[in-house]
Formats: structure tokens, C-alpha cells, sequence
């Protein structure tokens, strides 16, 4: 029996020894879920940025991805956030306001990072004037400066005294970016009567909300908003030959003339970053500022597609954006 029990203990020790070593080798394997809100190309762009930096660091066959594209529903974020609280993944990703609401609120021992969020104290409900979140959360913004995006407006159009401002109800980041743009607008001479909000609840009306929009605007502004980049072609076929200032690329290729935006790839890259340090144990989370993309990766770009359609041509100082 001593000869037995010995022989079990040697056989463990030899299985055990390379777990060990790979613990101590510092790289090990890690499993990140990622909470997606819905499909289009800023978030897509910025999930892909992130899994992109972690394989880079940790190679394919040490990094798993949990990943769940909600489709716009908050429900499926809700339920993702907690089937990934129940698997005990090593770090979350939420990417969009609602992905990073559910992940917050299904765990508080888990690192959570957001990415493709607008104003953290918006998405979390918290009085926030930047640097760190504390507890378990972190990630980066994809805030444009809206005072430069008001700007441009008024740059593009001097002549145009009605602004309408469409965005979708549902999310707390567009309501804010919107009632940041008012007062930027305001500053630059715009009567607030002139200013009109426009929310639409969902998909379902969208299209006659962008029309009572253009019914009253000489031009419109959408704010970075998911269900407008995921609709944009409902937008466009609803305002006619009215030019859209929009919040980011993506819904700019879709139904926008001009944009000042961010990369959202290197937005993920700097997410994906974020992850490392925390899951190789040389950040907390907690301690982690908001980052942002460099100021310099934001730039003016315009629609070329859109922009023969309505006669429009780009001042000096913009780019095309590039067109399939």
C-alpha cells in the first residue's frame, strides 16, 4: 500500500510540474469575455483592436474569448454579463454603454473594462470628472470634443440657422452628447428655439423621426450613437438631400456628410492594453485612468459618396473617408 500511495504522489508531482511552470513563466491562459451591444463598424473595429493586442502578447492558444453580440438588446448584455460572471472569466469586456452596464452590475470582483463609451459617469450613473473609476472598472472613451464638432457645423454651413439633433432615446451617452452639443451651439450664436432635439425610441421609428428632422433643419447632427450607425441607411433614406453632421465615421459613410472622429481600432488597441497589465498582475483595475485615443488620431473626414449626391465640396483640412 506505501508502494502504491507513493507511486500516485511521484505521477502527480509530474503533472503538476509543468502547470507550475507555465504559471511561473508569467504567460499562462486566460479566458476574456467580450459583451458586444450590437454589430457595426466603430464597434466592430474596436473589439477587434483588443483581441488583436492580447494575441499579440499572449499568442492564440493562451487567450480564449467569450464573446456574445447582443443585437442591440440590453436583455442579451444582461444575460451574457452573468453567464460570464458564472464561467469565472479572468477580465470582461464591454463594449458600448450597455454591454459595460450589465458587466458592472454582474460583478464587482471581476475586472471590467469598457471601450466605445462616451462619458463614464453617464454610463455608470456616478459623479465622474475623469481618472480613475475605482472598484473593478475601467476602459477609454470614444469622446470626440464636441465643441469642435459644433464648430464644424457652423464651419460647414454658416448660413444654416436650424440644427436638429437626432438621436436615440435608449442611450444615455447620445441624450449626453447632444445636451453638450446645444450649449456649444449656443455659444456660437444659434437661437436655442432653433435647436430642436429629435429622439427616436428604437429602429421602429427612426425613419419618421430623421423626416420631422429634416422637415425643420437646415442641417442635422447625430452624436456617436449605436442604433444610428446600425440604421444609418433608414436615416438617409429620410432626409433627402439635408446635410448630417455626424458624431463618427461610421454613421458619416452611412448617411453623414462630414465627421470629426476617432480611430476606434486604436481605441480597442488601447482597451487591449489595459487587459494585459491587469490579467499579468501589473495594474489594478480600479487604479486604471480612463484613457482615450491620442488627440492627433482625430481628424475631420468627409463623405465622398454623399458629397457628390448633394453638391457638396470639402473645405482644405478634411480627408475622404474610404468608400467600398
Amino acid at each position: 500500500m506505501k508502494k502504491i500511495t507513493a507511486l500516485v504522489l511521484a505521477l502527480l508531482l509530474v503533472v503538476a510540474a509543468p502547470l507550475a511552470l507555465a504559471s511561473c513563466s508569467g504567460k499562462g491562459e486566460y479566458t476574456v469575455g467580450i459583451i458586444q451591444l450590437i454589430q457595426h463598424e466603430a464597434l466592430d473595429a474596436a473589439t477587434k483592436g483588443f483581441k488583436d493586442v492580447l494575441i499579440a502578447e499572449f499568442g492564440e492558444e493562451n487567450i480564449k474569448f467569450e464573446e456574445v453580440n447582443a443585437q442591440g438588446d440590453s436583455t442579451i448584455c444582461t444575460t451574457a454579463a452573468t453567464d460570464l460572471v458564472n464561467k469565472n472569466v479572468d477580465l470582461i469586456l464591454g463594449n458600448a454603454t450597455a454591454a459595460l452596464q450589465a458587466a458592472a452590475n454582474a460583478t464587482e470582483k471581476i475586472p471590467v473594462l469598457g471601450t466605445s463609451i462616451t462619458d463614464y459617469g453617464t454610463a455608470l450613473n456616478m459623479e465622474f470628472k475623469g481618472g480613475a473609476v475605482g472598484g473593478n472598472i475601467s476602459g477609454t472613451t470614444d469622446l470626440a470634443p464636441l465643441d469642435q464638432q459644433a464648430a464644424m457645423i457652423k464651419e460647414l454651413y454658416p448660413n444654416a440657422t436650424k440644427v436638429g439633433l437626432l438621436y436615440c432615446s435608449a442611450e444615455p451617452n447620445s441624450k449626453y452628447q447632444v445636451t453638450v452639443i446645444r450649449e456649444e451651439l449656443k455659444k456660437l450664436g444659434y437661437a436655442d428655439e432653433n435647436i430642436k432635439d429629435f429622439p427616436f425610441a428604437d429602429s421602429n421609428d427612426i425613419g419618421p423621426v430623421s423626416k420631422g428632422a429634416s422637415d425643420f433643419a437646415d442641417v442635422l447632427y447625430v452624436p456617436t450613437d449605436n442604433t444610428a450607425a446600425s440604421f444609418g441607411a433608414t436615416i438617409k433614406d429620410n432626409i433627402g438631400n439635408d446635410p448630417l453632421i455626424a458624431g463618427e465615421s461610421g454613421i458619416c459613410g452611412l448617411c453623414g456628410i462630414a465627421t470629426l472622429s476617432i480611430d476606434y481600432y486604436e481605441l480597442g488597441k488601447i482597451t487591449g492594453e489595459m487587459a494585459v497589465k491587469i490579467l499579468k498582475g501589473e495594474a489594478k483595475v480600479g487604479e486604471l485612468e480612463i484613457a482615450s485615443v491620442p488627440a492627433a488620431t482625430i481628424t475631420k473626414k468627409y463623405n465622398t459618396v454623399r458629397a457628390a449626391e448633394i453638391g457638396f465640396t470639402a473645405p482644405e483640412g478634411y480627408t475622404a473617408l474610404p468608400t467600398e
